[in-house]
């Protein structure tokens, strides 16, 4: 693995500007509240949150630069936006599905602000002893946190050195990071605000009847591609290996196994209202079509994805593994802070938060976290036991969403999946203890997933924002320090949020439907009650250990079981362009091994572009352009759907201009950082 101990970030590490300082942190804070209450409502109607580390690094841009922001300032309003934004995940997850399961009645504000602050401050702390480990001695590539630095560099640093002068022959402008925000934006308000493009195309395919001893039943095939320019952008920034090891895992799941278990079983059919709207909507307003998708996604979500749990498990414990010198390495240096003994200084760009503090800090949370599980279940013993493991396990659930989202970015990791696996091991814990079929049992397992999912929300955004700050030469300890105020922040107003839109919507209801934290439900009810799909799980289980053996990364593929098709699809295009853009170079410049240099080098360099270098910074504007355009969109309309706002044209929006703008799209990626190349060769 390389090790980026020796990179050059772009404000120097002997270099001291204003940083932490009030108006910054003010800034992170207020962007924390606002970010972390969109995805709140985002969530619980869709079922997923936008990241909020490039629209934070933006919006902080925008409400600093009248007060002479730095570029270290702007990031530091980023970090408090980001935590606002993944604790919202963290949050409305698991704590809706306490009322789905009847623990709760209603949404109980104080117990929700505990459990969002310090489940969200858990997952900070972790992530310092994690931070080198992860950042510094991996080779992951930090989708967001490399579209973010280049956003930053072009933009507050405004093309200029850490000197603050122009640069002579830096031969990359900034219009291409613009261009891409425009190009995504507007497509995604067509696609959401104004519903005039589909946002996924499905298709489906059936090659006639079989009896395999089961009765006669249909042959069925399933295709689909989310029309989304920042997943081309983050297959492109994460390459085209990782990206087709995702793909596989789609592949693995949606193209052999749910065709197996069709063939088998049939396709389930919808029979609630809602279902039933559902599957219109998948099937574009076709009835027979949008039954056989819905049915599909029926066995993928019933059976499929657990095979995707049961990877991710395993998967993330060997990863974890992996990196055991580089964790004991900071374990130690821990142990020595705390005895007092001597810690050789660091220079600005690598000090943390005082490891002897973290983890002190870390051991007074069982106390609180263990008062709030005895509020709510009024079991002594359990919550006592429960609260050291809901500590300790975040440890590892943080471990496992930080490195997932350093190989895909923050708007990819299935933090849900995470949460999933957490909540298999608490409630086969809790059926140790004997309380099977017990709602008490069932609201705590709920509470500690709460906790550690929180905490492993967090992980992922603060680390894709730490990988930005290592790249343009944040101080570590600031940044930890501002994602504690963000989560401080959050938590009591994302509480107040989520209690508001339960009277006003109802959780479970078609206007609020929380699909996340109805998987949740359905999970403890089915481990507590007998009924879970043990076999899919440790089928998993299985292919992760079959991976390792044969050395094939089981992560990006467990993800790629776990994600829905429509995503891995587009991820893996952006990979395959990336793949045409590095064939290329190496066909005019020759081998890609020469001078070679990172993408984290390329997307803060400023000055002495070379050509080859010219082509890749063109494309990393590019991408985090379209990463930037489509998360800010997506976050403002979430604001218009809170208002009441809606500005749609079609019921069912036509596939064919969301597929060809999308391709259009796709073909510019491939074209523009290459055009120089295509220009000279006409010459």
């Amino acid at each position: 693995m390389s090790s980026r101990d020796d990179f050059n970030s772009f404000i120097p590490a002997d270099k001291k500007i204003p940083e932490l300082t009030i108006k910054a942190v003010l800034v992170g804070a207020i962007l924390a509240v606002i970010l972390g209450a969109a995805n709140a409502y985002l969530g619980l109607y869709a079922g997923m949150t936008v990241s909020a580390v490039i629209p934070g690094a933006v919006m902080a841009f925008a409400f600093l630069r009248p007060f002479k922001g730095t570029i270290l300032e702007v990031n530091i309003g980023m970090m408090g936006a980001a935590a606002g934004e993944a604790l919202a995940a963290g949050v409305i997850f698991t704590i809706p599905a306490l009322v789905l399961i009847g623990t709760w009645t209603e949404i109980h504000y104080v117990e929700t602000t505990l459990i969002a602050l310090f489940g969200g401050i858990l997952g900070v702390l972790w992530m310092v002893p994690l931070r080198r480990a992860l950042i510094i001695k991996t080779d992951l590539p930090f989708p967001e946190g490399v579209a973010v630095a280049a956003v930053l560099t072009t933009t507050v640093g405004g093309g200029v050195d850490e000197n603050g002068k122009k640069p002579k022959g830096s031969g990359v402008s900034g219009v291409w990071l613009i261009i891409g925000v425009l190009v995504s934006a507007l497509f995604k308000f067509g696609q959401v605000g104004t519903k005039m493009f589909a946002g996924a195309v499905h298709g489906i395919a059936n090659i006639g009847k079989f009896d395999i001893g089961g009765g006669e039943q249909s042959g069925v095939f399933y295709g689909g591609v989310a029309t989304s320019p920042a997943l081309l952008g983050v297959g492109w920034i994460i390459g085209p290996k990782i990206a087709a090891f995702v793909f596989v895992g789609g592949l693995l799941g949606w193209v052999i196994l749910v065709p197996l278990i069709a063939l088998a079983t049939g396709l389930p059919v919808p029979t609630t209202p809602a279902d039933v709207t559902d599957a219109l909507a998948l099937g574009f307003g076709n009835q027979e079509m949008g039954f056989q998708i819905w049915g599909f996604f029926a066995i993928w979500g019933h059976y499929i994805r657990y095979i995707g749990v049961g990877a991710m498990v395993v998967g993330g414990l060997f990863t974890i593994f992996k990196l055991r010198s580089n964790l004991a390495s900071g374990i130690k240096e821990a142990i020595a802070g705390i005895r007092g003994g001597q810690v050789e200084a660091k220079k600005r760009t690598d000090t943390d938060l005082n490891i002897k503090f973290v983890f002190l800090m870390i051991g007074a949370l069982t106390i609180p976290v263990f008062l709030v599980y005895v509020w709510i279940s009024n079991i002594w013993v359990v919550s006592a036991v429960m609260a050291v493991f809901a500590i300790l396990f975040a440890f590892v659930a943080s471990a496992i969403a930080g490195y997932m989202a350093g190989l895909l970015g923050s708007s990819n990791n299935p933090i849900s999946g995470v949460t999933v696996s957490v909540l298999l091991i608490t409630s086969l814990i809790l059926l140790g203890f004997g309380l099977s079929g017990n709602v008490g049992a069932a609201g705590i397992a709920i509470l500690i997933a709460a906790v550690i999912c929180c905490a492993a929300a967090i992980s992922g955004d603060v680390l894709q924002s730490m990988t930005c700050g290592q790249m343009i030469g944040a101080t570590p300890r600031n940044q930890q320090i501002a994602e504690i105020i963000g989560v401080a922040a959050a938590a009591p107003i994302l509480a107040l949020v989520i209690q508001a839109l339960d009277k006003a919507y109802h959780i479970g209801s078609t206007n609020l439907p929380a699909p996340q934290a109805f998987l949740m439900q359905g999970i403890v009810q089915g481990v507590l009650g007998g009924e879970m799909v043990w076999p899919f799980v440790v089928a998993g289980a299985v292919l992760a250990f079959v991976l390792i053996l044969i050395n094939l990364p089981v992560l990006p593929v467990a993800i790629g079981i776990y994600l829905p098709f429509t995503l891995s699809t587009p991820i893996f295009a952006g990979g395959i362009v990336r793949a045409i853009t590095n064939r290329a170079i190496a066909k005019k410049y020759g081998s890609a091994q020469e001078e070679e240099i990172s993408d984290w080098d390329l997307a803060i360099k400023q000055t002495d572009v070379a050509p080859k270098e010219k082509i890749i910074r063109t494309g990393l504007l590019l991408t985090a352009g379209l990463i930037a355009g489509e998360a800010l969109m997506g976050v403002i309309v979430a604001f218009l759907i809170i208002g009441g706002l809606n500005f749609a044209v079609f019921e069912y929006p036509p596939i064919l201009p969301s597929v060809l703008i999308w391709l259009f799209i796709a073909a510019l990626l491939a074209y523009i950082p290459l055009r120089e190349i295509y220009a000279k060769d006409e010459k």
